[in-house]
């Protein structure tokens, strides 16, 4: 029977960030979706709301980190149970990361919580290892004699992840990359330029009290500085979309015409869709055909649609993209968008778990359904048509790898440059968009824009 927990205790920041943590490490749970559940169900405030982030998200990015300098206060334990070792690990971060909080008070409700939730004994431990901890230099992380180990625990990255990284970017870029995903991520938001200059949205909501500034990397983008922009006037109106800036980045490249009839094969959540949404019109025939292989996630798109005013352009279809040659006749579309599913490295700011709860052999896997998708959608793409492929992911096996595959077994295609603004040329390497999380600290983000012939 479980123990019974006290409500001061039970819905404190510190033990609600403990819960969070145990089921983002037991691979049961999304950090980002598990701590909008938390903050609605324990009907936090802005200020506490705000605390559990940090805690619980700076607790994930650095756990090797945190791991490597709590080890020599708890190496002589017979055991530790996993609770145990995340109350300490949330709070070794406190102590070392966060001056927010002064440190009496974090060894203090630890001790609570470990009191309240195991007993007197364990308590004690966590009290004795805290107190150590602050007591005593941290070790130093270049006794670790190989380079890349090293490096794995000062940017909390599996030692495999570094080695991949490295191969392909070099261990100079591998570290920049692993310390801007210490750097919090940026809120960001794309507006409805059909009604409102960009200029016109910012001063909206500056208006609202916000602080935001222009995007660099899209032009349809604003960034968000302080305030919440889902709590503005524009995005009550449907005047903007929550979006990364990377991810708008993707509708531009396909050159649409309101005319057109265009193919999205991964569409859900709908970010991408509603984007390309914007540049049709139902008058003149333009449409979207939007599929995702869950109903539920079709209804987000549908939600999305609607409160963008896009709804008039979108239709739905529940649909395995790998069965697109299946059910629609060849040359069907004027302009096809493969967002693909994939290992969503890029996102490891945002979902710092990632890097703990992917294998080497997800890419592999990802790759051939990749490869499946882009296959079926091929026949049905018109002569002169434009298909676009985008991952939210840095690795060569999702993204260049895959493209190599499929104009090897499509002749008929051929990459074309991307649309992009001055700011972006830097980032287009062999036709292709590759935008690394350091480099504009957005999500890590690859494109490539296929021409038929």
């Amino acid at each position: 029977m479980a123990k019974k927990i006290p409500n001061k205790i039970k819905y404190s920041v510190r033990y609600l960030a403990l819960t969070a943590l145990e089921k983002v490490f037991a691979g049961g749970a999304y950090s980002n979706l598990l701590l909008a559940d938390v903050m609605k169900q324990a009907n936090l405030g802005p200020k506490d709301s705000g605390l559990l982030t940090e805690i619980v998200y700076g607790t994930i990015s650095r756990k090797l980190l945190l791991e490597f300098y709590l080890e020599p206060f708890t190496k002589k334990a017979k055991k530790i149970d996993p609770w145990v070792q995340n109350l300490l690990l949330l709070s070794a971060y406190q102590l070392t990361l966060l001056d927010k909080v002064p440190d009496h008070a974090v060894l203090n409700e630890a001790v609570e919580i470990a009191k309240a939730r195991g007993n007197d004994g364990i308590a004690t431990f966590v009290n004795g290892v805290l107190r150590n901890y602050l007591r005593k230099d941290l070790r130093d992380t270049q006794v670790i004699q190989n380079p890349l180990e090293r490096l794995s625990i000062e940017i909390s990255m599996p030692l495999w992840l570094v080695e991949k990284l490295t191969e392909q970017l070099g261990e100079a870029k591998t570290r920049e990359l692993g310390e801007s995903l210490l750097v919090p991520s940026k809120a960001s938001g794309r507006v409805d330029l059909r009604v409102l200059s960009r200029e016109e949205a910012i001063q909206s909501l500056e208006e609202d009290g916000l602080e935001v500034s222009a995007s660099q990397v899209s032009p349809f983008g604003v960034v968000g500085q302080k305030g919440r922009l889902a709590a503005s006037g524009l995005f009550s109106d449907g005047l903007l979309a929550i979006q990364d800036e990377s991810s708008m980045l993707v509708a531009p490249t396909l050159k649409i015409a309101p005319q057109h009839k265009i193919l999205d094969a991964c569409a859900a959540p709908g970010g991408k869709t509603t984007h390309m949404a914007t540049y049709l019109e139902a008058r003149a025939g333009g449409e979207i055909i939007a599929l995702d292989i869950h109903q539920h996630k079709l209804k987000l798109v549908e939600d999305n649609a609607r409160r963008l005013r896009v709804e008039d352009v979108i239709t739905t279809k529940e649909l395995d993209a790998r069965k697109v040659q299946e059910a629609f006749l060849a040359e069907s579309f004027d302009r096809i968008l493969v967002d693909a599913p994939c290992s969503g490295l890029g996102l490891m700011r945002r979902k710092p778990d990632i890097k703990y709860t992917k294998k080497p052999e997800d890419f592999l896997k990802l790759a051939a359904i990749q490869q499946e998708i882009l296959a079926s959608v091929a026949p049905t793409l018109k002569k002169s048509g434009i298909l676009t492929y985008s991952t939210c992911t840095i690795t060569q096996e999702e993204n260049q790898q895959v493209i190599a595959k499929f104009l090897e077994d499509h002749p008929d295609f051929k990459i074309i440059e991307p649309v992009a603004n001055p700011f972006m040329q830097q980032f287009i390497v062999n036709q292709c968009i590759q935008l690394y999380p350091q480099d504009a600290m957005t999500d890590g983000f690859f494109i490539c824009v296929m021409q038929k012939g």
